[in-house]
């Protein structure tokens, strides 16, 4: 009984150890995933046809949005909200960034870009760029997107995009601190840009 008592004890030792070590190596992760910004680096265009890199997304914070000049109805309300909730919590437009990513590179050039985000915003830069590059760009950033034809008989046609439709927001060194939902309370919203703000 004695021995028993005794191997069980050790076993109990050996899976608390065990147990201790998973924790501080998941722990340790979380800790350097929190430390490193957020998605990956880029070489894409701005809307201005400028080259435009991941540094873009520090110095300041970033409220940054994917989405497609085609879009029937989410990216323009988005657009719309956003630009005037960035009026309201940074009203001289020199602590906050905005950026919309497209989502449909292949339509979407960087001029056709500019002049579709001007009709909603003078306070989000639109990026753009080789196809590939945008892809690759989007999905570093945890970014949901695909083709979606608009005639199922014709499926190299006419097609719209489904697509992430958050905000995310990055503080100035490119760390992700959260997002804004489609269709977030107004209040939540700008709370959320002035808590990044203020960092």
């Amino acid at each position: 009984m004695t021995a028993l008592r005794t191997i069980l004890l050790t076993l109990i030792i050996l899976l608390g150890a065990t147990f201790a070590w998973f924790a501080f190596e998941w722990s340790r992760t979380e800790t350097a995933l929190a430390e490193k910004p957020f998605g990956v680096d880029f070489a894409l265009v701005d809307q201005n046809g400028q080259p435009i890199t991941q540094e873009a997304f520090r110095g300041k914070p970033t409220a940054l949005y994917f989405g497609f000049t085609n879009c029937p109805e989410v990216c323009p309300t988005t657009l719309y909200e956003l630009n005037a909730w960035l009026h309201t919590v940074d009203p001289n437009g020199d602590r906050i960034n905005g950026y919309m990513v497209t989502v449909d590179p292949e339509r979407d050039t960087p001029a056709l870009l500019k002049e579709y985000i001007s009709n909603a915003s003078d306070r989000i830069i639109g990026i753009s760029g080789d196809p590939d590059k945008v892809r690759a760009m989007a999905r570093g950033f945890k970014i949901y997107f695909k083709k979606v034809p608009t005639d199922d008989s014709d499926p190299d046609g006419e097609y719209t995009m489904d697509h992430t439709a958050s905000i995310f927001l990055l503080d100035g060194k490119g760390l992700f601190r959260g997002t804004i939902a489609y269709q977030e309370d107004p209040d939540i919203a700008k709370k959320k840009l002035e808590n990044l703000i203020r960092g």
